[in-house]
């Protein structure tokens, strides 16, 4: 066979059979419990300690012992542990969006969170269940709470923005409208 034809023939296989013949990366689809340790207990800081007892449903807004618990849970959620086992994985996840740098071109940067609100009313989720966003390409299309799928390569990276602390960075290089018959 000629190698010009040959050639041919590869790429058209490629664009037919798609990942398994390297047209590009396959994306393993994650759920929030991934991302957080197996052994990781959110609570336990206040099982223990000054705040042990404490019915915090009970406690009013100017109250210091309801001060200083939010000040505990910002530091043990903004510090939360991290699956160091999803990091470097090709992933896809489900999330609301939380913009960061709308733009005229599109939205480049954004916060994927767990659940509708998260980010932005206080406090936010714990770092380990925000995942900071860089899509290789700015999008349009994408506002406040949009669900969607992202997928690209995740990693284990701390970030702080005014919405919340991260635990994980995700180079999106591709963002679907979220349904749940997509597994």
């Amino acid at each position: 066979m000629n190698p010009r034809r040959r050639w041919a023939c590869t790429a058209l296989a490629a664009l037919l059979c798609g990942p398994a013949l390297g047209q590009g990366p396959s994306f393993r689809t994650i759920g929030w419990d991934d991302l957080l340790p197996k052994d990781w207990d959110p609570w336990a800081d206040f099982r223990q300690g000054d705040l042990k007892g404490i019915d915090m449903t009970r406690l009013s807004d100017d109250d210091p012992r309801a001060a200083a618990a939010l000040q505990r849970l910002r530091k043990v959620w903004d510090e939360a542990p991290l699956n160091m086992a999803m990091d470097g994985q090709s992933v896809r996840v489900p999330g609301y969006v939380v913009p960061l740098d709308p733009g005229a071109q599109g939205l480049r940067e954004l916060l994927l969170v767990p659940h509708y609100g998260a980010c932005i009313h206080t406090p936010p989720p714990a770092s380990n269940q925000i995942i900071h966003v860089r899509l290789d390409k700015p999008n349009k299309s994408l506002s406040t709470m949009d669900t969607v799928w992202i997928s690209g390569r995740l990693t284990a990276r701390r970030a702080t923005t005014v919405h919340g602390s991260s635990g994980y960075a995700l180079e999106g290089v591709r963002v679907e409208r979220y349904t749940a018959t997509q597994r």
